[in-house]
């Protein structure tokens, strides 16, 4: 599996696969795909088997901010159940995070209190829970949890004195 930039012609399967791998809170339509894409502070990775292949899952962060006290907020991952335990997630996941590395900035996400397996994922990450979002996902009316990844310091942040 290879993680690379997704493209516009790889927005219908996003789409595709969050209206089933979200269907019961408010899945993201082509359009909000293709808006979040259009973004300049959007960061967005396909998960392919193969160059040039079709996706078979994607995630986006957010640099936010003013560019000497950054954050970035994590999107959204998602991986095609048939290719879920092959380490796409935590390949995703590790973009993600290079782009927050890159700027040195903390970064923020909101995960359903259920999804054992994407908490266990963020915290061998470095994340933690800072708080409870009561009712957040809608319209199921899941709880989230935020979680957070402290910044990570460059090498030429650690050679300041």
């Amino acid at each position: 599996m290879i993680v690379d930039a997704l493209l516009p012609g790889d927005l219908p399967r996003c789409a595709e696969l969050e209206a089933q791998l979200f269907a019961g809170d408010s899945p993201w339509p082509l359009a909000g795909f293709v808006s979040e894409l259009a973004a300049e502070h959007n960061h967005y990775f396909a998960l392919r088997t193969a160059p040039g292949q079709p996706i078979d899952g994607y995630a986006g962060i957010a640099v936010l901010g003013p560019a000497g006290a950054p954050e970035c907020e994590v999107h959204t991952i998602a991986v095609a159940p048939e290719y879920r335990g092959r380490g796409g997630g935590r390949a995703l996941l590790a973009a993600l995070l290079e782009v927050a590395d890159a700027v040195a900035a903390p970064v923020f996400l909101e995960v359903r209190t259920d999804n054992t397996v994407a908490i266990a994922l963020y915290q061998s990450a470095g994340f933690s829970v800072a708080g409870l979002r009561p009712n957040y996902y809608r319209p199921s009316g899941a709880d989230a949890y935020t979680m957070v990844r402290a910044a990570q310091p460059t090498s030429r942040q650690e050679d300041r004195p």
